[in-house]
């Protein structure tokens, strides 16, 4: 009884406002439509619809039953006992309910004059309650199997109820048969299954005749259509529920094997969780399986030092914490394809470092749309020299990250940052370890940020994969080469920023193909036939005096002047005095915030060495320098003590005639190969030709070193 009434006042909020567009029923209302109704009988050529107190669609009704030839004056006959016993039969069900449904209120209605209608879609009367005036109609009594659709009996509420698939309300006149003419008929429909109307209930309001008032018209103009909605409502949820009980026991069994197999899938669901857990424990890079919503669900002992996560905490952390807040990782997981991308991970005030992170999105197999989604983390630094080298890296620096209280400094990057505005190539020059790459992230950063930025170091990357890197491949072209073939760092640069580090070092062969595409802003693979348009910004990068090796044929004029439309010298550290005792400090503090250390600081003595020293690596050689004291200082200060002894060794005085490159007299000035060379040479000479130690010496990779000892012709036993 809740649910009905609470049906009901939703239905009758409903037909309130599907009537808020009529006018008020009032008598002189209903006197014009009884006018019009006599005049539309009269006269065979009126159009009811011309006036405006008729309703459209009744307006066309009248018209259809006029064309059809239905007398108002007559009641229509019942069909054959047959006929009827054959409908009522078919719709038993339907009776039954409707009987049950209005059983609350029957008497009450018939006892204040109301009448009411059970029909079928036919238009046949199934139901019937109530009694008929002798004044309204010859017959009384029952009406059960009268026939009363639209050919019959003309315009009614259930008859547009039928065509307009919606409840109806007819006002007296509106009613085409005259015996209804006094009475207010409101219908709704009952819908099938399939949304279909089966069946439709009428109320009809005693006769008004001699009781016209405008308050009692409007109460039951309004009431009685939301009264016959709900009942309809009601007649219709029980018709559908019968409908469906005969299918009880099937659906209960269904429900009973799909229970089973809901288990089975849940017990599956618990192995493949296990197994999860089990491979994560053993892959040495980071994992985690994030939802849909990025929600960390599970992840293993190296994501966690990665993130520093306690156990306890997975299920409450989501991935958009550590990632910066344009990453499309998730964006791009939706779309269920999996793919690598480079993006730096930020955990909370340490700097953000750089990880390769492969994605694979999992989809749910019924909705199609992303379930989970599996990522794995490997930091950039902990990749191989050549694969670092050769791979294009996320962007992470800005101009605001480049440090330096010297004017030399300060000058460089409010050029570069000028220049970075400008469309053209840009050339970066300057000894190893004074930071080109940094200019380099910070130039895409401001010109390009949204685009990829694809790093390629010329010097790392063996000759002849030179081309198939920078250009691409197509299926097939050489022996090993991918079936699909593979796209070059120029073609994936399209839309941001290629960096070219020692371009120096570039094969001439292809320098007239790199020409060639920075000309066009178009590449072919290799074993390809066709271009493919590219728009990117080439920043090139070089140690080497480039046009020094245009003059000895070892680089190309044309190319040297194409790359070369801006150039940035950046100065080395030796030249940035007044930066050495301030990067040593930021070194500190980064490093030891870093591994949650106390801050030493630099000892009188101590900045004095490091300022009269000539840092030859330049920037990297001094970061390495003051790891290496902080790691080797035992109190709050660092003394010259722990300081690399190769530093030491070359602010002492010198022991022999030669003397050190940088035992020498101040006044003496040398180039800067010359330098670099007796570095490297008194580097080797103190570390007993050992490689790595020499290379930490002077603040270099071993390739870089074994370079530089190729092109100086140092031989090392």
């Amino acid at each position: 009884m809740a649910f009905r009434k609470q049906i009901s006042e939703i239905l009758e909020t409903q037909v309130l406002f599907a009537n808020a567009d009529k006018e008020k029923l009032t008598k002189k209302r209903w006197q014009e439509i009884l006018r019009c109704k006599e005049d539309f009988l009269k006269d065979p050529s009126a159009d009811p619809s011309q006036f405006s107190c008729m309703d459209k669609d009744v307006a066309a009704s009248w018209i259809r039953s006029r064309k059809l030839g239905v007398n108002p004056h007559k009641v229509v006959t019942i069909p054959s006992e047959d006929q009827l016993a054959k409908l009522r039969g078919k719709h038993q069900q339907l009776i039954e309910i409707t009987h049950e449904q209005i059983g609350a209120f029957k008497d009450q209605m018939i006892a204040s004059g109301y009448l009411f209608y059970l029909f079928d879609k036919s238009g046949m009367i199934l139901c019937h309650e109530g009694v008929w005036s002798e004044d309204q109609v010859a017959e009384s009594g029952s009406r059960i199997g009268i026939l009363a659709n639209e050919e019959n009996e003309g315009t009614t509420a259930h008859g547009l109820c039928f065509h307009l698939k919606r409840p109806v309300q007819l006002i007296g006149p509106e009613n085409y048969c005259i015996p209804l003419q006094n009475r207010i008929a409101s219908a709704a429909p009952i819908l099938d299954d399939d949304g279909e109307v089966s069946a439709a209930v009428v109320i009809l309001s005693p006769p008004l005749i001699n009781d016209l008032e405008d308050n009692r018209i409007n109460d039951l103009y309004i009431h009685t259509l939301a009264l016959i909605s709900s009942v309809a409502t009601s007649i219709e949820v029980k018709n559908k529920l019968l409908n469906h009980r005969g299918n009880y026991e099937a659906a209960r069994n269904k429900a009973t094997k799909l229970n089973e197999e809901l288990q089975k899938a849940k017990d599956k669901m618990s192995s493949a969780h296990e197994s999860l857990t089990a491979s994560f424990a053993f892959i040495d890079e980071g994992m985690i399986a994030v939802d849909c919503k990025g929600q960390i669900l599970q992840i293993n002992n190296e994501a966690i030092k990665i993130f520093k996560v306690r156990p306890e905490e997975i299920g409450n952390r989501n991935l958009s914490e550590f990632l910066s807040t344009d990453s499309a990782i998730m964006r791009r997981a939706e779309k269920g394809e999996g793919f690598t991308i480079d993006e730096c991970v930020k955990v909370g005030n340490i700097k953000a470092c750089p990880y390769r992170i492969s994605v694979r999105p999992i989809l749910n197999q019924y909705t199609k749309k992303l379930d989970v989604v599996i990522l794995k983390f490997v930091n950039c630094e902990k990749l191989t020299n050549q694969q670092n080298n050769r791979m294009g890296r996320a962007a992470c620096y800005k101009f605001e990250d480049i440090l330096g209280e010297s004017m030399a400094i300060k000058s460089t990057i409010i050029q570069a940052r000028r220049f970075a505005e400008s469309p053209e190539n840009i050339l970066l020059i300057g000894e190893s370890g004074t930071g080109k790459e940094l200019f380099a992230h910070s130039i895409h950063n401001t010109c390009r940020p949204t685009g990829p930025f694809m790093a390629v170091n010329c010097a790392a990357l063996p000759r002849e994969l030179v081309g198939s890197e920078l250009f691409g491949y197509e299926g097939g072209s050489f022996t090993g080469a991918e079936r699909c073939g593979k796209s070059g760092k120029i073609e994936q640069a399209d839309g941001g920023t290629l960096f070219l580090d020692e371009i120096g070092d570039m094969p001439l062969e292809h320098q007239a193909i790199l020409l060639r595409t920075l000309q066009d802003k178009r590449v072919m693979r290799i074993g390809g036939s066709r271009y493919k348009e590219v728009d990117f910004r080439l920043v090139a990068a070089t140690n080497k005096d480039l046009l020094q090796m245009v003059e000895e044929k070892t680089f190309r004029e044309d190319l040297y002047y194409r790359i070369s439309v801006l150039g940035v010298f950046i100065p080395p550290l030796r030249e940035r005095v007044k930066d050495i005792s301030f990067l040593s400090k930021v070194f500190i503090h980064d490093y030891c915030q870093r591994q949650n250390w106390h801050e030493p600081q630099l000892s009188p003595e101590t900045e004095n060495i490091i300022t009269k020293y000539k840092w030859p690596g330049n920037v990297r050689q001094l970061q390495n320098a003051i790891h290496h004291a902080i790691n080797t200082a035992s109190g709050d200060l660092i003394e010259p003590a722990n300081l690399p002894h190769y530093i030491l060794q070359d602010s002492a005085p010198a022991t022999d005639g030669n003397g050190s490159l940088f035992n020498r007299a101040a006044t003496q000035t040398l180039d800067l190969k010359t330098i670099e060379k007796e570095a490297i040479e008194t580097a080797l000479q103190r570390a007993n030709n050992c490689i790595p130690t020499a290379a930490e010496m002077v603040g270099l990779s071993r390739s870089t070193l074994y370079r530089k000892l190729k092109d100086y012709n140092i031989f090392v036993s």
